[in-house]
């Protein structure tokens, strides 16, 4: 069982948005400051999450900081046997409480909606990604979003060591 303090889980809130203001993407970000805990160089972490930025390769479909989310319940409580249905079906009920807390504070778990996004805008989208500029971070919400992902894991973590 992981036990940090609430003190730790904040600093790790805090590494998630500093590696998104590093140019991390947001999965990248929220995957990294978490990733030792279970094993995971932060090279390896942010490589393994690299794909999901952008909503998914910039196709902004699922926000990147969701889906780091996802990815570090896997690591928490995945199940490692093909055939255990009952540990799978925990690590979605997981998934599915924590994204629903997600979509609660963010109003959606959609990039494209986050971010504001109109269809033409999105169909109109690039593999290209956009260059970080002062501009760029004052015209997005995305670190608050990864704030966010971080935190709800944080708390996670918080409820599992004060109820194994």
């Amino acid at each position: 069982m992981i036990q940090l303090t609430d003190q730790q889980l904040d600093e790790r809130v805090s590494r998630a948005v500093d590696n998104f203001m590093a140019g991390y993407g947001c999965c990248q970000s929220v995957v990294a400051a978490f990733a030792d805990l279970y094993g995971l160089d932060d090279t390896l972490a942010k490589k393994i999450a690299a794909g999901f930025g952008g909503g998914v390769g910039r196709l902004r479909m699922m926000c990147g900081a969701v889906s780091g989310i996802v990815m570090l319940v896997g690591l928490h409580c995945g199940q490692t046997e093909g055939d255990d249905r009952e540990g799978k079906s925990a690590c979605y009920k997981v998934v599915q409480d924590l994204l629903a807390q997600s979509r609660e504070q963010n109003g959606s778990l959609i990039c494209a909606e986050i971010l504001g996004l109109k269809g033409y805008e999105k169909a109109n989208n690039s593999y290209v990604a956009s260059p970080r500029t002062a501009e760029y971070y004052k015209s997005r919400p995305c670190a608050a979003k990864v704030e966010s992902a971080a935190r709800i894991f944080a708390d996670f973590l918080k409820t599992k060591s004060r109820n194994p």
